[in-house]
């Protein structure tokens, strides 16, 4: 990683800067946004975060397609609930600080009881079984009312006690700071384990389970331990989860949760640490946000996925650090001009594209407000032909230019990665 380059030795330099901009970033963050609704954003991102990066632990770090990484957060939202339920009548002692790692034990727990059964196959098989786990928990939580508190789920208060130092987590900004706090030590623990053998066997397993056999570790045992403390974190994510809503149910276990977390991380770049992270920011806001402008925001979602994958499978995070080593290389001149030219284009036929769909839309499933709607600060009738004409003259003309354009990027591009990993080899030389 770039951050990597810098070094003062015996002091990884650059390491101490990114840590200390993460943990600056997370006590200053609430202060530019400081809207109810902002922090509240800001909390779900949190807890979010730390279920993406408990997801690469399998995923990216140790190739374990999961479809049911729910279980695990689901199950440790339920037990942290019903701790804070039990601390709020008197019945347990333990202070709201130390809930989420009530959740974490709950996740570590499972992961070992599903974990033993899941792990001892790989590949596809792995992938069905925790799919079967996820739909047999998920069928649990509505047969057992007692525990998982039916259809309606089971609720809380997470204000209970004595305020320690007027800290009562009643006010929201109080939540996000426990929420921060327990993001960058979740954080720092699975960056740390990232690097320890155990992590580095797990990268092994994941690229060659069979040399890794043949030099004395046994995948299985391996893959086990990885989905263990990706539970336990898993665990810390649901636990904060409950803290912040105060309310959990079934959907916190179902496969569309796990599908979830599964299409941040993609989305983020599962094979770069800070990825999944990015990626739970940005499904955030595509999840939470974007239905607020539109009806199609899950046909969007799907696109921005598939294109992703299509395109940028290394993800977000590979497409920022690649632009960043263009950058300390200056070779980004070379690049921009035709990345620009590209760029307006596609803004146009994205424009003419998203007319096409917010008019469809209109016509189709929101017929009883009107067919007249905004579109990017303009009136425009999905019933009248020259609305229609227009977005389809956008996407004709932005489409046909993107593509007599784009061959001249690619050859731009694919030179200056040719002249990077010149400069890697040189370096490695």
């Amino acid at each position: 990683m770039p951050v990597g380059l810098i070094r003062y030795s015996p002091i990884n330099l650059g390491r101490w800067l990114v840590w200390s901009g993460f943990a600056l970033t997370l006590v200053l963050v609430p202060l530019v946004f400081s809207s109810g609704s902002s922090l509240s954003l800001l909390s779900l991102m949190g807890t979010i975060m730390i279920f993406s990066l408990s997801y690469n632990m399998l995923l990216g770090q140790s190739g374990m397609l999961s479809f049911g990484h729910a279980v695990y957060s689901g199950l440790g939202a339920f037990f942290a609930i019903h701790a804070i339920n039990l601390s709020s009548s008197g019945a347990l002692q333990v202070p709201l600080t130390l809930v989420p790692l009530v959740g974490g034990v709950a996740g570590l727990l499972f992961g070992a009881l599903f974990g033993y059964v899941t792990t001892q196959r790989s590949g596809t098989a792995f992938s069905m079984i925790s799919l079967g786990i996820v739909e047999l928990v998920f069928a649990c939580s509505l047969m057992f009312p007692g525990f998982f508190g039916g259809e309606g789920g089971v609720s809380g208060n997470r204000v209970f006690g004595q305020p320690f130092l007027g800290i009562s987590f009643g006010p929201q900004i109080q939540v996000y700071y426990l929420i921060a706090f327990w993001l960058f030590i979740s954080t720092a623990a699975m960056f740390a384990l990232a690097h320890t053998p155990l992590g580095r066997i797990a990268n092994a397993v994941r690229d060659n389970p069979e040399r890794a056999e043949f030099v004395g570790y046994d995948p299985q045992r391996v893959r086990f331990l990885m989905l263990m403390l990706s539970a336990f974190f898993a665990g810390i994510s649901g636990g904060l989860t409950a803290i912040n809503f105060e309310i959990v149910s079934a959907e916190n276990v179902s496969a569309a949760r796990s599908g979830a977390v599964l299409l941040f991380a993609f989305i983020g770049g599962i094979g770069i640490f800070f990825g999944p992270m990015l990626g739970a920011i940005v499904g955030v806001l595509l999840t939470v946000m974007l239905p607020e402008f539109t009806k199609a925001w899950l046909l969007y979602l799907g696109i921005f996925f598939i294109m992703m994958v299509m395109y940028a499978p290394g993800g977000m995070a590979s497409l920022i650090v690649i632009n960043l080593r263009l950058v300390s290389k200056g070779l980004m001149p070379r690049v921009l001009p035709a990345m620009l030219r590209l760029a307006a284009p596609a803004v146009i036929a994205l424009t003419g594209f998203v007319m096409l769909i917010e008019m469809t839309y209109r016509l189709s499933l929101d017929a009883a407000h009107g067919t007249s709607l905004n579109l990017f600060g303009l009136n425009v009738d999905a019933a009248s032909i020259p609305g229609w004409l227009i977005a389809i003259s956008m996407l004709l003309v932005g489409g046909v230019l993107f593509l007599r354009l784009r061959g001249a990027f690619l050859d731009v591009w694919e030179d200056a990665k040719a002249t990077l990993e010149r400069h890697s080899a040189g370096g490695r030389g």
